[in-house]
């Protein structure tokens, strides 16, 4: 079954349930896929649904740190409660021990030895953690750190 079959039945699931957050989260996501795939004239491929979900999952910890900055606790926790919905639909995520060894891989295969290469060390980490959820920012500052000790 698709992501997108997938998140259409559970839509239906949570109707029936009368989960009104859970019900409001997966229309977003549909509706998030929909207009993607307006966009690109054709249905969208594992993948390509995988990083909307992941965009959203970014924007739910964006609005979470300003609304705890804010001291909005109450919007906090109902952005903490959709991200969980969320992420339950994305593939386990990498493991810190599975971004480490990416990392040291990808050093390997660029030779990179300074910041100054830290995007393709970045993009060759990315590739090898392919099918698994990662944080770009979680990643991007391992990277600069592993590469900040080798300069």
């Amino acid at each position: 079954m698709s992501l997108a079959e997938t998140i259409q039945k559970d839509l239906v699931d949570a109707m029936r349930a009368k989960d009104e957050l859970r019900l409001s989260v997966l229309r977003g996501i549909k509706a998030a896929i929909k207009h993607r795939e307006v966009e690109k004239i054709r249905v969208l491929d594992e993948p390509e649904s995988i990083q909307i979900l992941q965009t959203l999952v970014k924007q739910r910890k964006e609005s979470i740190e300003q609304f705890t900055k804010g001291n909005r606790p109450e919007l906090a926790e109902k952005e903490t409660k959709e991200l969980a919905i969320i992420e339950s639909y994305l593939p386990a995520g990498a493991s810190s021990a599975e971004m480490d060894a990416a990392i040291t891989r990808a050093i390997g295969e660029t030779g990179a030895n300074s910041i100054k290469q830290m995007g393709a060390v970045v993009k060759a980490a990315k590739a090898s953690l392919e099918g698994k959820t990662v944080d770009g920012k979680a990643l991007s500052d391992l990277v600069r750190d592993r590469l900040s000790k080798l300069g």
